[in-house]
């Protein structure tokens, strides 16, 4: 299982230039005027990983396959979207159908590059597209009650207990709070997921900063971080035209030019991961001969489950997994060793899968 980020953002503050570097495709037209993203544009990823590769030396696999990510550029939003000014209708169908929201925020000043509200204010930015949202929400609930009502009249239970989320919703938005702040039981999560709040999605806030400012940002990024904060939210500092240079370089060029930049490492990985920890996903691996492959699930999630994002079937037919952790498997010499060492275990359907955790799925049929 992958996810799915919708990258957003007011025009012209570098959506399309982000999503060009992630993806390393030209499909996303850069361009220095509103609305150059029409259709949005899907690009997938492989989610960088160093463990995998050390597993497909140990495993001598022919072939490595890392996880994947999806992202998907959508148009940018201007006020009034929620009432259908610009491209608004088609903008909030799109992010409907994303898992997390990545908000691109300007936070670079630039002459050359002119921004829809004549001022660099990324929490203004922010705050514009959260009121998008929040209204287009309001307006989804109230449709959603008005044909629950006869449902209702009925005793339905489950017009009953999406009226009583849809209501909790309501009061938070209309509050000036997102849905995401709502408070859900674990018996509700189904039902709530099912409403499509578009201010239910996890967010991440990217920070567009200047080329300089890429590795400690700026006194923009530093405001987007404190709101962040309160909100419970995510951000990260990117520069997309740095991100776009290095998706142009060999692997130890892009090595060399990060080290003379002062960065540790690409914006991308620290997007990944800032997202990874937003939607609570984790990484198992699978690794033999043929392949070393790593695999995406939610954190929590049960091995039967965790099988089934293999093939529908392993879950189906599940009997048992026998498990070796990332770390037992690399200090011992692999699989055998770590058998022969007693550190490879036979775990049943109710283990919770663990980060890094080497898998092998034993099924019938």
């Amino acid at each position: 299982m992958g996810f799915k980020t919708g990258i957003v953002g007011l025009p012209n503050v570098g959506k399309s230039t982000l999503f060009n570097a992630l993806t390393r495709t030209a499909a996303a037209q850069a361009a220095n005027f509103p609305f150059c993203t029409i259709e949005p544009n899907v690009g997938e990823v492989s989610v960088p990983d160093a463990r995998l590769q050390k597993l497909a030396e140990i495993a001598k696999s022919k072939e490595v396959i890392p996880a994947r990510m999806t992202f998907v550029d959508i148009a940018g939003l201007v006020k009034g979207a929620a009432q259908g000014e610009g491209l608004g209708n088609q903008f909030l169908a799109n992010i409907r159908e994303v898992d997390a929201i990545a908000h691109v925020l300007r936070c670079f000043e630039d002459g050359d590059v002119t921004h829809v509200e004549g001022r660099v204010d990324p929490v203004a930015d922010a705050e514009t597209i959260e009121t998008e949202l929040m209204l287009a929400d309001l307006e989804s609930i109230e449709k959603r009650m008005q044909n629950l009502v006869r449902k209702i009249r009925g005793g339905d239970k489950e017009a009953l207990e999406q009226e009583r989320l849809l209501k909790a919703a309501q009061e938070a938005l209309e509050s000036g709070r997102p849905a995401r702040t709502v408070e859900v039981a674990d018996e509700d999560q189904k039902t709530w997921t099912m409403l499509q709040l578009l201010t239910s999605k996890p967010v991440l806030y990217v920070c567009n900063v200047g080329e300089d400012e890429a590795a400690d940002g700026n006194e923009y990024s530093a405001r987007v971080a404190e709101m962040a904060e309160r909100e419970g939210a995510a951000s990260v500092v990117i520069s997309a035209k740095i991100e776009e240079e290095i998706s142009q370089l060999e692997p130890d060029e892009a090595e060399m030019f990060l080290e003379e930049l002062g960065l540790k490492e690409a914006g991308l990985d620290r997007m990944i991961r800032a997202g990874y920890q937003l939607l609570g996903l984790q990484t198992y691996f699978t690794a033999g001969p043929k392949e070393a492959r790593a695999w995406t699930i939610r954190k929590g999630t049960l091995a039967p489950a965790a099988a089934g994002v293999i093939h529908g079937d392993f879950e189906k037919g599940f009997i048992r997994a026998e498990t070796v952790a990332y770390d037992d498997y690399v200090s011992l010499g692999g699989e055998a060793a770590a058998r022969d060492a007693g550190k490879l275990r036979a775990e049943g359907k109710t283990y919770e899968v663990k980060d890094g955790d080497v898998l092998h799925f034993l099924h019938s049929g």
